[in-house]
């Protein structure tokens, strides 16, 4: 149980969980801006599935225990 003005060992565990899923947010706001300036021609498709992809794959393990 958490004390008043003190951290134990699973609060500190949620708050770097919750750290790395914004740094992750962000990361990937930046990349996906990145991603939508480039022009990928006929593969745009495969591009923009391979994201889904890889963004439900992120998903799936952070929500694993």
């Amino acid at each position: 149980m958490q004390k008043k003005n003190k951290l134990d060992k699973a609060t500190i565990i949620k708050i770097a969980k919750g750290a790395m899923i914004a740094g992750g947010a962000v990361a990937i706001i930046y990349s996906l801006q990145a991603i939508s300036a480039l022009d990928f021609g006929i593969y745009t498709g495969l591009v923009v599935g391979l994201c889904a992809v890889v963004i439900n794959s992120v998903k799936e393990f952070i929500k694993g225990e």
